[in-house]
């Protein structure tokens, strides 16, 4: 029975569920009918059956299950462990259970899950349920990851501009269906968003105001977007005028991350540098453009800069590579695997000016021997990770070299290395809580 005045829980399940296909859950839907998950709207469980036929003193009382023993405290902390949908079905169960899974220490995040769910339909049920105590807005919810739900429309990104202005996190990565103008409503609907996931959404070129919202607001009221974490992987379409864009807009931006965004240049960094002077994390992977010249462009922001990935970026050699290490002092982390323009050289003028490197991958790097690592391994003591897949010039002299002063080494691939057994028990004498990954089978 559905009622109007008093929604019940928003229960997000796929059809032809073993544990709904009896009672009312078999009956309160027509999912099974369409084939596709929804959002289903039931009234809250009755306490105790109440039709005059039934006599209840003829049944034998039931003992009470273990769990309803629990204080309710215990039961929220419980759970708060359940993705949206699997508390959405525990307010089916009974109606202190309804009470407790409406708690609003429980919805300050929304997660939802899967390619068939109808995701438009289940966030306008459960914001409309969440709104119901404060009218239209849903004051608790903080944080919504539909990742992966292909359905996502802009639709549904809409109803969550309109309904969550206190939305701190938003994930909505691999949901291909979504466009700019969705985007532009959350960023400029939800003025404390931070954190913003849209990998994989290949129709996203830009991250901006509404036109509307330019309007009404002050000229500068673009530097004030609060985004500080952006993922843009995989998003194939972004140009280096789309990240001016996005530059000029967060200008907070502290983790950005373009992954396989193809299209950028070095033009692009040089845009992104001069807005988001902040940056600790930057990955340009993939991005076939990206030359030493951007390299120098990253370089601005100096010793803020901790975490690089510039892999499979093949213009980029030593030149830019001195260009990190003479400015970027406080790296803790670089990924230049596939850098085949690396050598020795550029491997020793990093050592020697990021000492306190942790974190390098340099798999893939042809022209990096022994005579680099011997380097490395004597100026950043404090290295616990270390690539070198498919190192054709490294042996095992140097990897001796690497664990006679690395002792803190947890991580060393040496996959498709040219090293004998004997360096490799060396490494693990050296380095007992190293995880070695290689290809050598007479090493166990």
């Amino acid at each position: 029975m559905r009622t109007l005045s008093t929604p019940s829980p928003a229960l997000i399940c796929p059809p032809n569920l073993p544990g709904f296909q009896n009672g009312r859950g078999s009956s309160t839907s027509s999912s099974s009918i369409t084939g596709e998950t929804v959002a289903m709207v039931h009234s809250p469980p009755p306490t105790r059956l109440t039709h005059p036929l039934i006599r209840l003193a003829s049944r034998p009382q039931k003992e009470q299950a273990s769990i309803d023993r629990l204080p309710d405290h215990c039961m929220v902390q419980i759970l708060s462990f359940l993705p949206t949908n699997q508390l959405c079905r525990c307010a089916r169960v009974c109606r202190r259970w309804y009470n407790l899974a409406w708690d609003p220490r429980l919805w300050r995040t929304i997660r939802l899950t899967g390619e068939t769910i109808n995701v438009d339909r289940a966030l306008k049920v459960l914001t409309r349920r969440l709104c119901q105590d404060t009218p239209n807005v849903c004051l608790m919810l903080e944080t919504v990851t539909v990742s992966g739900c292909r359905r996502l429309t802009d639709r549904g990104l809409y109803t969550i501009a309109q309904c969550c202005p206190e939305l701190r996190r938003l994930e909505v990565s691999g949901c291909y269906n979504i466009s700019n103008e969705a985007v532009f409503d959350v960023v400029s609907l939800c003025p404390n968003l931070e954190h913003l996931d849209v990998s994989g959404c290949s129709k996203v070129t830009c991250i901006s105001l509404t036109r509307e919202a330019s309007i009404k607001l002050s000229p500068l009221h673009g530097k004030q977007i609060s985004i500080r974490y952006l993922d843009m992987t995989d998003c194939f379409v972004l140009e280096d005028e789309g990240l001016h864009t996005i530059a000029a807009h967060c200008t907070q931006l502290t983790h950005l991350y373009l992954r396989r965004c193809v299209r950028l240049t070095d033009e692009g960094l040089r845009y992104l540098v001069i807005y988001c002077s902040s940056i600790k994390e930057l990955s340009v992977s993939d991005c076939r453009f990206i030359s030493d010249f951007g390299l120098r462009e990253i370089a601005k922001l100096e010793s803020r800069l901790r975490y690089l990935s510039i892999a499979h970026c093949g213009r980029v050699t030593d030149v830019g590579i001195r260009y990190i290490a003479k400015y970027c002092s406080k790296l803790r982390y670089l990924n230049a695997r596939g850098c085949e323009g690396i050598t020795d050289h550029g491997v020793e003028y990093l050592a020697k000016n990021c000492t306190k490197l942790k974190s390098l991958d340099i798999g893939k790097c042809p022209l990096v021997s022994d005579t680099g690592l011997e380097c490395l391994a004597l100026n950043c003591f404090n290295l616990k990770r270390l690539s070198l897949k498919s190192c054709e010039s490294i042996t095992g002299q140097g990897l001796q070299i690497v664990a006679a002063n690395c002792f803190d080494l947890q991580m060393l691939n040496v996959q498709d290395c040219e090293v004998s057994v004997e360096a490799l028990r060396f490494v693990k004498r050296h380095c007992k809580r190293c995880v070695i990954e290689h290809t050598n089978p007479a090493f166990f």
